[in-house]
């Protein structure tokens, strides 16, 4: 039987621990690294998609921002990290949606994305993807978008992904945005090593797919 994938998502969260998934990072360097070149003030909205209950949320309060949002297709992730943060979880904006559902509320200065959009496979998908971001975006708003690279694995969590290379992205995004780094990492997981492609963009104006 099939299930929907707010249900697979809910499942994982529900029977693997924090350390168990293949996404865990205690301390997400690259993506800190990513945000903090962006140059922003600590009031400037973030994003983080398909955060869960990465630290990536916690990371960004040591650093005095402000304005947090995490968005998570599963109430257990996020469930999981309220409970890690306890008060500290009050100055997190939580979101439970699918991203092809999230209607914004506001414009972020930062979207980032390390976890959604290599499962997007449907070109429908991608263009719906991509539709949201650039509404959601402010102008010159950010996107850091990190990816399972060309050389990277095929599946995670019994799904099928997509890779990307640079030049992917260039093709896919450069009509909208303009790349202003990539890096290619090697994310050290429970299990195994990934190679992992992130890319910084600029979002100079909002177009519409």
């Amino acid at each position: 039987m099939t299930i929907s994938k707010k249900d697979h998502w809910e499942k994982i969260y529900n029977s693997k621990a924090l350390n168990e998934v293949s996404w865990y990072q205690p301390i997400p360097k690259t993506s800190l690294n990513f945000i903090e070149s962006c140059s922003l003030q600590r009031n400037s909205p973030i994003i983080d998609v398909g955060g869960g209950d990465s630290f990536l949320s916690d990371y960004l309060l040591k650093r005095d921002y402000e304005d947090i949002s995490v968005l998570d297709i599963s109430s257990n992730a996020i469930e999981r990290a309220k409970k890690r943060q306890g008060e500290l979880s009050n100055k997190i904006n939580w979101i439970v949606s699918d991203v092809l559902d999230f209607s914004p509320t506001k414009e972020y200065a930062v979207w980032h994305d390390r976890a959604v959009f290599h499962f997007l496979r449907d070109q429908k998908d991608i263009k719906q993807y991509i539709n949201i971001l650039l509404q959601s975006l402010a102008q010159k708003g950010n996107l850091v978008l990190g990816t399972f690279a060309e050389d990277g694995p095929t599946r995670c969590c019994a799904l099928d992904v997509r890779r990307y290379s640079f030049q992917n992205f260039e093709n896919l995004l450069s009509k909208y945005f303009t790349i202003v780094k990539t890096q290619n990492v090697i994310h050290k997981t429970p299990f195994d090593t990934e190679p992992v492609s992130y890319t910084h963009l600029t979002l100079p104006t909002i177009l519409l797919v």
